[in-house]
Formats: C-alpha cells, sequence, structure tokens
C-alpha cells in the first residue's frame, strides 16, 4: 500500500530537481548573456554604405542561411562586429550570440569552455558547468582566431559540426546541438594546412562562405566618419563632460596614416589625443610623422 505514494513522492522530487536546475540554468544564462550585452551595445558598423559595403551584401546574402562562416582579416579589422551583424539579421536574431577567442583560452581548458563538464570530471570541478555551444543553442557561435586552435580541439570541433552533438567533459552521453558557427582568423589556414597545423577536412567545413573584411588602408574614406562616432563613444566612455573639435589638420593625419593596427589602433589613437588635447581641438601631433604616407 506504500508502494503508489512512494512512487509519487519519488517523481514529485525528480521534477522538482529539474525545475531547481532549469531555474539555476535560467539565473546563469541571465547573467552570462547580460555581460555579452554590455559588451556589445552600441557597437555600429561605420561605412556599411561606403569601404565595407560589399561586405555587408555579403552579410546580408549569408545571414538568411545556416551555412558556416568564414571571417578573414587583419587584427582590429572589426570582424566580431560583422559576425554580430550576420547574427542579427539571420533567423537566429532572437536566440543567443555567444563568442570565444580561441586564442586567449589555455590548451588545458579549451574542452571544457567549448564543450562543459559534469561536477567531479577533474580536480576543481567542483560544479557542472554548461560550455559555449551549450550556451549557443538556438543561436551562433563566434569562435575568434580559429587557428590558434589546438590539433586536438580542432577534432572535437569538427566532430561537433559534423554531428550536432557535445559531450561535456566527464559526461556519458551526447547532448544535441543546435548551433550556428561563424569563425574568423587572421591566419592564413590555407598556408596551415599545407603545414600540417589545421585540419584540412575542418577548413573546408569552415569555407563555406568566406568573407574578407578590408583592412582601415583599404578604405580610408571611412575615416571621417569612424573618427567621430570613436569620439563620441569615448567621450561617453571616459565621462570627460564635453565633445572635442577635431580639426582639418588632424582628419588629414588620419586619413594620411597607414594604420597597420586598424579600426582598433585607430581608436586607441583617438582615447590617447582626447586625453592630451586638454579641450583644444584635436590635431593629432604625436602621431608619428615616420608612418605618415602621402
Amino acid at each position: 500500500p506504500l508502494r503508489e505514494p512512494f512512487a509519487i513522492a519519488l517523481s514529485n522530487g525528480l521534477h522538482y530537481q529539474e525545475l531547481i536546475q532549469t531555474k539555476e540554468f535560467l539565473v546563469d544564462d541571465n547573467r552570462y548573456f547580460q555581460d555579452e550585452l554590455r559588451k556589445t551595445v552600441g557597437e555600429e558598423i561605420i561605412g556599411a554604405d561606403y569601404g565595407l559595403k560589399g561586405v555587408m551584401d555579403l552579410v546580408r546574402q549569408v545571414s538568411r542561411q545556416d551555412s558556416a562562416v568564414l571571417l578573414l582579416g587583419d587584427t582590429g579589422t572589426g570582424k566580431e562586429l560583422i559576425a554580430g551583424a550576420i547574427h542579427s539579421y539571420s533567423k537566429r536574431a532572437s536566440g543567443p550570440m555567444v563568442k570565444m577567442n580561441c586564442g586567449a583560452i589555455s590548451p588545458s581548458l579549451i574542452d571544457t569552455e567549448l564543450f562543459g563538464h559534469e561536477k567531479g570530471s577533474f580536480t576543481g570541478a567542483v560544479a557542472m558547468k554548461r560550455g559555449r555551444f551549450e550556451r549557443a543553442h538556438q543561436g551562433t557561435l563566434f569562435l575568434d582566431e580559429i587557428g590558434e586552435l589546438p590539433a586536438e580541439a580542432q577534432t572535437r570541433l569538427l566532430r561537433v559540426l559534423q554531428e550536432k552533438e557535445i559531450e561535456r567533459v566527464g559526461a556519458h552521453k551526447p547532448l544535441h546541438v543546435n548551433v550556428r558557427v561563424i569563425a574568423a582568423t587572421h591566419r592564413n589556414l590555407e598556408e596551415m594546412v599545407g603545414q600540417n597545423t589545421f585540419r584540412k577536412d575542418l577548413y573546408y567545413r569552415l569555407m563555406v562562405f568566406p568573407i574578407v573584411v578590408p583592412t582601415l588602408a583599404q578604405r580610408k574614406g571611412d575615416i571621417p566618419a569612424l573618427a567621430q562616432y570613436l569620439i563620441r563613444k569615448k567621450v561617453r566612455q571616459m565621462n570627460i563632460g564635453f565633445t572635442p573639435i577635431l580639426s582639418q589638420k588632424g582628419l588629414q593625419k588620419l586619413q594620411g596614416y597607414h594604420w597597420p593596427g586598424n579600426v582598433r589602433e585607430l581608436e586607441n589613437a583617438i582615447e590617447r589625443e582626447i586625453i592630451l588635447c586638454r579641450g583644444k581641438p584635436l590635431d593629432f601631433g604625436n602621431l608619428s610623422i615616420n608612418s605618415v604616407h602621402s
């Protein structure tokens, strides 16, 4: 006579545990995505109608599909913003966009960052952790600096792309994931394939739709709009209470410089000039004259 009440109590207990876990997942996701949102709010693509028009045309075309995209270009050209545009134009826009810089994570931590781990799966794993693939379910995973991914992780990434399944470290059953992957690199992956440092099959899996993002030197016509946007951005971030004027001489210097560090270097130069100008017009007198091209 006690069997049925015990069964009901056990079932209710399991349902309660599932609800608690679901609640913890939602709280965890909310915290994670709020952090990501704070990093990207206010970012916009300057030059979408000019120097980046060809790139944005490709972005709009591929966004409608679920194809893998490989963004190629120098460091600091804005590949992360282009990845964000692909996601926002896609049918996955209401889902998460999760990012990971493959070159910024220790090789020993790559697996747990990508695929997560179970509690107790290794020393220090005091709780279950979901990886980037699991967090990106129904959305987009942006893998920056994909050329830095270790060989073993390349093999496991290929398996996920082929089978749409992951396994947390220490788990005994796979989890289905529905994720679109956008990868980016400043390295020559074709050359790396020839040197056997990047898997050929993974290369072709990622190369479905390559987009080359031009350097700032290749789109100097965007510099006036970029400079004004970055000045406003830095004024907000630095909370200085006024917006300095960009002098004509300063603009000419910006357009004459070759910008080996691309948009990132321009942003740093503007921040430095705002600090030095003390309310005067920005003329970039400290921009290296030896680096200026006519």
